[in-house]
């Protein structure tokens, strides 16, 4: 059975929820466009808005210390950053306003008390990912299935915020890609590692409850806490839903 691509996801706030794609076009050595553009960044953590570098994702908010980020998405239309919240249309505020951008941080405090001071953040030209590096995160569905037969439950596949989601293959087959190169489209990407899993995925995306341990799960019944692959864009070009995925 032939693999394809199933979903095509981008994350325009790291946190919180998804974009679905029909299409998108990969560049050599850069993520999904508008993957993890920008950022939450709370009292506690080091960003500096005056230095903007890439940090680890404590500095900012996340699902596994926060979540309630879980039915939020702020996405983009333009220049306006625009707040839902279990669909509902909350805020909004234009990038280029500092007071209605700040208004929409204030916004987001009121919904998650606790963190001190928000601020949306960018770092220029970088994706502000779990990794340093620009990376894709591909999620074999065929895997999440063997996971739902572990846990003797469904498990819904958006636990694990994959870029690309794939159906047709084999349970784990994505284990056997690291240094091996996919065709997808008309763009290639190189396997790098396997995404080790951590209690981000415990949360339920629609309710943001706590209400499995997906880590556990996963080292006790497949001796590993790995679920998808990242991989790095070698060749551009587009892609597509429904695309044929190869490996070469």
């Amino acid at each position: 059975m032939s693999i394809t691509v199933a979903e095509i996801n981008r994350y325009p706030v790291k946190g919180l929820g998804a974009d679905s794609l029909a299409e998108a076009t990969l560049v050599t050595g850069e993520g999904l466009p508008g993957d993890r553009r920008f950022a939450i960044a709370h009292e506690g953590g080091d960003f500096d808005a005056n230095n903007p570098v890439w940090l680890p994702k404590r500095h900012f908010l996340n699902l596994m210390t926060d979540e309630k980020l879980a039915g939020m998405r702020l996405t983009l239309e333009g220049d306006l950053l625009v707040l839902t919240v279990k669909g509902e249309r909350v805020a909004e505020g234009r990038l280029d306003a500092p007071a209605g951008l700040a208004a929409l941080e204030r916004i987001l405090e009121s919904i998650m008390p606790g963190k001190g001071r928000l601020a949306i953040v960018r770092v220029p030209g970088r994706m502000l990912s779990d990794r340093p590096e620009a990376v894709l995160s591909i999620i074999n569905a065929a895997s999440v299935l063997d996971i739902e037969r572990a846990a003797g439950r469904p498990v819904d596949r958006a636990r694990f915020r994959g870029n690309i989601v794939i159906e047709g293959g084999t349970p784990w087959e994505e284990r056997e890609w690291t240094g091996r190169s996919l065709r997808i489209g008309a763009a290639e990407l190189r396997v790098v590692d396997p995404i080790n899993r951590c209690a981000a995925t415990c949360v339920d995306p629609d309710t943001g409850s706590r209400d499995m341990n997906v880590p556990k799960i996963l080292q006790h019944a497949f001796g590993h806490v790995e679920t998808g692959v990242y991989a790095e864009v070698t060749e551009s070009g587009s892609i597509r839903a429904g695309d044929p995925v190869v490996v070469v």
